[in-house]
């Protein structure tokens, strides 16, 4: 056979984590089980892949080792699939290089996770790396290993006629990702898939590559279509109301037919972590590091020593001792070194003579001058 005329990519089915995030707490991740709806979900899933194939298909499953990608195979296996013609011959194999991303281990508390889940949209998905885990960006190093280990299997003659990869969401993306070459911005733009959901290739008899036969959710897309929602009259507004404002969705006045099962998000719990005023970078929760040992600091530029090692440099002077103050002069604490290196004289500041300035103008940069010159 060679190629398999159809790859098919099946998220699991809802797990026990899906309904309660708390589980990962305890429960290591690749130990979470499938709910009762999950079972249902992975038995409706086998019903759906026999009305896919020919009576004259063969059929080779590679699955996550993950509890809950095993139990939705298991749930596959125990479908109306078992009647097919060819079901004594389903090849089954377990394939690590297609399981979830790595969280780090036990997960900590769901405030902290959240934080998280908030740090890792304004890094970006794909090179957020998860602590003591792993990015978006480490899950495509081992999906491209193993899109290569397939392509060398479609060499041989008695490959089966389809190929279902159970796996999970993020890793089904990134399977895509490296097949068809998408950009990291589209694949930060993808929305995730559902559990059970079928992500459809089919090989073209003309060209022998794999057209992708389901149409993929983007967050941009969704976008657009709440704009479109926005605008109509009377007009559907998104988002959560602020005081004295009407931008807003009530879901009751959305079309359900036009939205995905998840796009109308719950309302927040009452005392629930507020994160909008989060700034990322840096430490959690601001600093507190930096003021104590400043006077030692302060101590060594007085020397003439700047943060960049040199004694004498272009960016380093004795202070004034004039008295004169140079408050109407420009400070520019941006970029390396953090200080204008000319003035006038073609002389520039030394490290104390900024600090100075940054004090009477209380500004602080740690990327521009290293150090905290206000106590927490």
């Amino acid at each position: 056979m060679g190629k398999p005329r159809l790859i098919i990519l099946i998220r699991h089915a809802q797990s026990v984590g899906n309904a309660n995030r708390n589980i990962h707490q305890t429960v290591p991740d690749h130990r979470v089980p499938l709910t009762a709806h999950g079972h249902s979900q992975a038995l409706a899933a086998g019903d759906k892949l026999a009305s896919l194939l020919l009576p004259t298909d063969t059929l080779q499953i590679i699955t996550s080792p993950y509890t809950r990608t095993r139990e939705t195979t298991q749930g596959i296996l125990s479908s109306s699939l078992q009647h097919h013609p060819a079901a004594s011959s389903i090849r089954v194999y377990e394939e690590p290089r297609i399981r979830e991303q790595d969280f780090g281990n036990f997960q900590p508390c769901q405030a902290e996770m959240t934080r998280m889940w908030h740090e890792r949209a304004a890094y970006g998905h794909f090179f957020y790396r998860i602590p003591n885990g792993e990015s978006a960006a480490d899950a495509y190093d081992r999906v491209s290993g193993f899109n290569e280990s397939l392509w060398r299997q479609f060499a041989e003659e008695d490959f089966p006629s389809v190929l279902v990869l159970v796996t999970h969401g993020l890793m089904t993306r990134i399977f895509l990702m490296k097949w068809y070459h998408y950009s990291v911005e589209y694949f930060e733009d993808l929305r995730n898939v559902d559990h059970c959901e079928f992500i459809v290739m089919e090989k073209s008899e003309e060209t022998g590559k794999y057209d992708l036969k389901t149409e993929l959710r983007t967050w941009s897309g969704y976008k657009r279509e709440m704009e479109g929602l926005r605008y109509k009259c009377p007009p559907v507004l998104i988002g959560p109301a602020e005081a004295g404002s009407e931008d807003r969705v009530d879901p009751a006045r959305v079309d359900p037919a036009r939205l995905s099962r998840t796009e109308v998000q719950p309302a927040p719990t009452p005392g629930a972590p507020h994160w909008s005023e989060r700034k990322y970078g840096g430490c959690v929760n601001g600093c507190n590091h930096g003021y104590e040992g400043f006077g030692r600091r302060l101590e060594v530029m007085a020397q003439g020593r700047d943060f960049g090692g040199s004694r004498s440099g272009a960016a380093s002077r004795a202070p004034s001792t004039d008295g004169s103050t140079t408050d109407e002069e420009d400070i520019d604490v941006a970029g390396p070194g953090g200080v204008k290196a000319a003035k006038e004289d073609g002389g520039g500041y030394s490290a104390v003579d900024m600090m100075e300035k940054l004090r009477r103008h209380s500004i602080v940069n740690e990327s521009a001058v290293g150090i905290n010159v206000h106590p927490a």
